[in-house]
């Protein structure tokens, strides 16, 4: 089966850039309060089990959730992106593999993060991803996952210094909130910042949303 033209197009531009991005970004999350405070909740509310940081780029989240305690592993869609974890974090778990399609069982995982990994994925592809984590989230499990709010289809074709090709879509939070409603997640909290960095021109959302059941 001919995988669609945008996940080729999002691999090929995070394997371009997955060594500037882990350099610039590797410091990120210690001048971010808001993403500290998000993420601080999310390892709060999980409970025992598995956590994966799904389309986890080079792992500096999955490093961040393993130092809060949790037993996390990375998943990716980007090979460059993968092998940059590995090095960065040799004490973890990181495997290549897509969003989509998560070789995972039903119900393995306490907690999933998809933390900015929805954003390029057209809407109308946005169920099967939804529905994708809720298969894989335990009752009782929790998900996180952030986006830039808005309503347009950005194209990138400049990203950490290199030429790359790909669409950012820019999300309204009703309809995220829909879209993870519709694959029977119950969304929990809602937190819309303004722009605070250079290089955000829209607010941003983080979504917390828990699967029916368990204790």
């Amino acid at each position: 089966m001919t995988e669609p033209a945008y996940v080729s197009e999002t691999r090929t531009a995070y394997d371009t850039v997955a060594e500037s991005y882990a350099e610039l970004l590797r410091d990120a999350l210690a001048e971010d309060v808001w993403d500290r405070a998000v993420l601080g909740a999310f390892a709060e509310l999980v409970g025992p089990g598995r956590v994966g940081d799904l389309g986890c780029g080079p792992g500096r989240l999955t490093g961040y959730l393993a130092s809060l305690g949790l037993d996390v592993f990375g998943v990716d869609l980007s090979p460059g992106m993968i092998e940059v974890a590995r090095r960065t974090h040799p004490r973890l778990r990181f495997e290549v593999g897509s969003m989509a399609a998560l070789e995972l069982a039903d119900g393995a995982l306490a907690g999933a993060l998809a933390w900015y990994s929805l954003i390029h994925t057209p809407r109308a592809d946005l169920p099967v991803l939804a529905a994708e984590l809720a298969r894989v989230l335990a009752p009782g499990g929790w998900l996180v996952t952030a986006f830039q709010v808005g309503d347009e289809v950005r194209r990138v074709e400049n990203a950490y210094g290199h030429a790359v090709s790909a669409d950012a879509h820019r999300l309204p939070v009703e309809f995220v909130s829909e879209v993870l409603s519709d694959a029977g997640l119950v969304v929990h909290a809602r937190v819309v910042r303004e722009p605070e960095k250079d290089y955000e021109t829209t607010p941003q959302a983080y979504l917390t949303a828990r699967k029916p059941g368990g204790s």
